[in-house]
């Protein structure tokens, strides 16, 4: 055989050899992937599970507490002297938070698996925004802050999870309660834009430091350093924006109050 086609024949022999090699390489490196794949996924699904039965077991105690406590507040069993009515105003409120808390962990737990999911149907953003200002209207009334409601006449219907929106909503109205003074002001105000529509919640509170609008949007991470709340309800708020196609956007300043705005797209 001639000596150029013993090399060509070498070369061709190594190339093939070359090549199987990396075959091989590449489908070993891509099972391991898988299964790095799927042990992440099983973590992340019992790291859920673990969350949900806490968050369970923890709710089920406090919610017990918390009616008992409201029984005693309405008098049920008896009447009750002006120091206990306080010490069980604060017992009420710090249940009700430990409740919020629970709740939060486990949507948050449930973002993290991928269970985590709009059901859309069409829906008219304006009754969600009248419903939870409704609703939100006796927490504003206990720290003496008003709460306003701007509507538009007509308002197109959009896909989205109704539930979810009350949601997202009723997070940034208890954030604005929390930040704004008693006596304080809120105003919700809800518009019809080109791509859909927008949802304004503004209010007269001490507004943020640039430092601390970065902290935003971060777990166990608020607007304040000492403020209360864990930073949870502004990141499922976001998280549920996002999951219906649209955007949040904040805008604060230092003792000029706070604006949050978030848009909601006409097809999600």
């Amino acid at each position: 055989m001639d000596a150029g086609w013993v090399v060509l024949a070498s070369a061709l022999g190594g190339g093939l050899i070359g090549g199987a090699a990396v075959y091989w390489r590449m489908r070993r490196d891509n099972a391991a992937m898988a299964q790095q794949l799927s042990s992440v996924e099983q973590l992340v699904e019992r790291r859920a599970d673990q969350i949900n039965a806490l968050s369970h077991e923890l709710r089920t105690p406090l919610s017990m507490i918390k009616g008992a406590v409201d029984l005693l507040r309405e008098g049920m069993p008896g009447p009750l002297t002006r120091s206990q009515e306080r010490l069980l105003q604060v017992a009420g409120h710090q249940s009700t938070q430990v409740i919020d808390l629970c709740e939060s962990l486990l949507i948050q737990a449930k973002i993290e698996a991928g269970l985590f999911a709009p059901r859309l149907e069409k829906v008219d953003v304006s009754v969600v925004v009248r419903d939870v200002v409704t609703a939100m209207r006796s927490l504003c009334e206990q720290r003496d802050q008003r709460i306003s409601l701007d509507l538009p006449q007509v308002m197109p219907r959009i896909p989205g999870d109704p539930m979810l929106l009350a949601q997202a909503l009723t997070n940034l109205l208890s954030n604005a309660s929390r930040f704004t003074t008693t006596g304080g002001s809120i105003t919700v105000r809800v518009m019809v834009i080109d791509s859909g529509v927008a949802v304004y919640v503004t209010d007269d509170g001490a507004g943020m430091t640039t430092a601390e609008r970065h902290r935003l949007f971060q777990r166990f991470g608020t607007g304040r350093p000492l403020a209360d709340g864990t930073g949870l309800g502004l990141v499922i708020t976001k998280t549920i924006i996002e999951l219906h196609g649209g955007e949040i956007m904040v805008h604060t300043a230092s003792t000029k109050g706070t604006t949050f705005l978030f848009t909601l797209p006409r097809g999600a």
